[in-house]
C-alpha cells in the first residue's frame, strides 16, 4: 500500500518546522511527502529547502512545489496530480502528527476487509498555550454528516479511487472544500474511524480565522451538494453559529 501526505502552506514559517519534524520523526516512514506553497513571502520555501535533505536521509520521498494558487483546494489539487500513493492525507501546516500515526493508519487500512473511502482518527484542537481546545471524535453517519461536518478530516486518509469516481476538490470554496467534497457521495460514503488520537490540530488555522466563512460555505456545500433543504441549512447556521459564539463567551 502506497501512501501519500499532503501539505499546503503559505507564510507557514511560524509553524512548518514542527509540521516537518511531526513526519520525520515517524514510526513508519513508508510514505511519500507533498509540500506545495503558495508563493510564499516569508521564509516558508527556506525551510522547505532545509528540511528538503533530511526526510531524504530518512528514506522519505519528497517533492515540493511553490508557485501563487488560489486556494489551498487548489494546492491540494496539485498534490493530487504529484500524488503516487493509493490513499492521500492532507496535513495543516501548523498541525502534527504524533510520532505513530501513519503506522496506525497503515495498519489499519491494511485490515479493512471492505472498500472504504475514508478512514478518520481523533483529532485534538490545541490552543497556543498547548492546552487542549476541544477534541473531534465523533463518527460518521449520513444523517449527521448532511447536517454538518462533524468528524476529523484533518490528516484523515483517502482512498485515491475517491478522487476517480468523485472528482477533485473544487477550488471555489475557500475553506469547506473538504466537506463538500465528501458530501458528493452522499450516503453511499464509506467511512471507517481509526479510534485513536493521530493530529494535534493548531487553533490558528484558516478555519478558526474565518469561521463566518466556515457556516456560509457550508450552506452552500450542503444545499448545492449535500441536496439539503435551504431553510434546513439556514436552521442549522444560525443554531451552529450561535453555539460558537456561546462557547466563544464562556
Amino acid at each position: 500500500m502506497n501512501i501519500s501526505v499532503v501539505t499546503a502552506t503559505f507564510n507557514s514559517a511560524k509553524t512548518l518546522a514542527a509540521t516537518f519534524n511531526s513526519l520525520l520523526n515517524q514510526t513508519n516512514k513508508n510514505f511519500e511527502y507533498i509540500v506545495v506553497d503558495g508563493g510564499s513571502s516569508d521564509n516558508t520555501t527556506d525551510i522547505i529547502k532545509h528540511f528538503e535533505g533530511k526526510f531524504i536521509d530518512r528514506g522519505i520521498a519528497f517533492k515540493w512545489v511553490s508557485e501563487r494558487d488560489n486556494g489551498i483546494y487548489d494546492a491540494w489539487n496539485k498534490a493530487l496530480k504529484l500524488s503516487s500513493g493509493d490513499w492521500i492525507s492532507f496535513l495543516g501546516s501548523d498541525d502534527v502528527y504524533l510520532e505513530d500515526a501513519i503506522e496506525l493508519y497503515s495498519n489499519f487500512i491494511s485490515k479493512q476487509s471492505k472498500p472504504i473511502d475514508l478512514v478518520y482518527s481523533i483529532n485534538k484542537v490545541i490552543a497556543s498555550d498547548g492546552s487542549d481546545k476541544r477534541i473531534i471524535q465523533d463518527e460518521w453517519s449520513w444523517a449527521v454528516f448532511r447536517r454538518k461536518m462533524n468528524i476529523g478530516h484533518v490528516g484523515s486518509f483517502h482512498n485515491m479511487n475517491y478522487f476517480k469516481k468523485h472528482g477533485a476538490f473544487n477550488p471555489e470554496y475557500k475553506i469547506a472544500g473538504d466537506y463538500e467534497l465528501l458530501l458528493r457521495a452522499g450516503k453511499e460514503l464509506k467511512t471507517a474511524k481509526l479510534n485513536a488520537v493521530t493530529v494535534l490540530m493548531g487553533y490558528g488555522g484558516i478555519s478558526n480565522k474565518q469561521i463566518f466563512k466556515v457556516f456560509t460555505e457550508a450552506i452552500k456545500a450542503k444545499n448545492e451538494t449535500g441536496k439539503l433543504n435551504l431553510i434546513l441549512c439556514y436552521f442549522d447556521f444560525l443554531k451552529e453559529y450561535s453555539i460558537y459564539f456561546i462557547k466563544k463567551l464562556l
